[in-house]
Order: C-alpha cells, then sequence, then structure tokens
C-alpha cells in the first residue's frame, strides 16, 4: 500500500494489507550490515545485538525519566558506528564504556546502576569512589551552569 524511508533514514517503513482477511499492518525492513563480533570478558564470541544493548540499558534506566526513543536512538548509533568502523571484532568493554558515557550524560542514578553491574566493584570502596567522582562532576557542571558563577 505504502512505502517510505523512516525518519533515520536506516530502514523502510511499508504498510501493507492481507490479501486474504484484509487486515492492515505495518513492517520495517532494515539493511542487514556486516555486524562485528562480541569478545566477551570470558573470551568467547557473539554477534553485536542492539536489543542486548536495549535491554541492558533499559534494565538501568527503570523507573528514571529516560526516554525509550532516546535509549532506542543511542543503540541505533552504536550500531551504526559499529557498522562504519569495519571492524570484524570488538571488545565488550568498549560497547560498556560506551553505554556508560551515553548513561553519565542521560541519568546519574542509571549510571550508577550499569557501572555497578558492568565494573562488577570489588568493595564499597570502589562504588563510594565512582560515587564521589559522579558528585564531584556534577557539582561541576552546575557551577559551569550557574549564572552568578559568570559561566
Amino acid at each position: 500500500m505504502d512505502s517510505r524511508l523512516t525518519t533515520e533514514g536506516d530502514s523502510i517503513r511499508r504498510r501493507r494489507e492481507c490479501e486474504g482477511c484484509e487486515r492492515r499492518f505495518t513492517t520495517y525492513e532494515r539493511i542487514d550490515g556486516v555486524v562485528p563480533f562480541v569478545i566477551k570478558k570470558d573470551g568467547s564470541r557473539s554477534p553485536f545485538d542492539r536489543d542486548k544493548v536495549i535491554a541492558g540499558i533499559r534494565r538501568a534506566c527503570q523507573k528514571r525519566p529516560v526516554a525509550i526513543t532516546a535509549i532506542e536512538g543511542f543503540a541505533r548509533q552504536l550500531e551504526l558506528r559499529l557498522q562504519e568502523g569495519g571492524e570484524r571484532e570488538i571488545q565488550s568493554r568498549r560497547i560498556g564504556e560506551e553505554v556508560m558515557t551515553f548513561l553519565r550524560e542521560a541519568d546519574d542514578v542509571a549510571y550508577v546502576r550499569f557501572a555497578s553491574v558492568y565494573r562488577s566493584f570489588k568493595d564499597v570502596g570502589e562504588f563510594m569512589d565512582e560515587l564521589k567522582d559522579l558528585i564531584s562532576e556534577a557539582g561541576t557542571v552546575r557551577r559551569n551552569k550557574d549564572p552568578d558563577s559568570g559561566g
């Protein structure tokens, strides 16, 4: 019935109608690019899976004010960067660090949740050091945005 390029330009939206029951539905077609294999901490390899990235971020953002569109947009851009990079394999820690950068900008609580699992803190001291760094950074950002500070 109708075909359009999505606003992101990475897929085609098709509006279809079943010839049997005449129900209408929408499908999305995405070009299947060459996605690198992810080398995990234990040395095993698996293909990059955008849905796994989204699921991990959604868990960290549970009950937090982070829009699903922002999460999906980040995952889509990450996948495109990996495809364009042309690497056949990529370390999982590189993906984890990119996710942490996104979450640090999106929501401090989601960032701490993800970091606590991703970084596998050995003890409360390591966890507290990460929180202190985050609080220190937040204070710097607030001072720079404070109109009274001249920044």
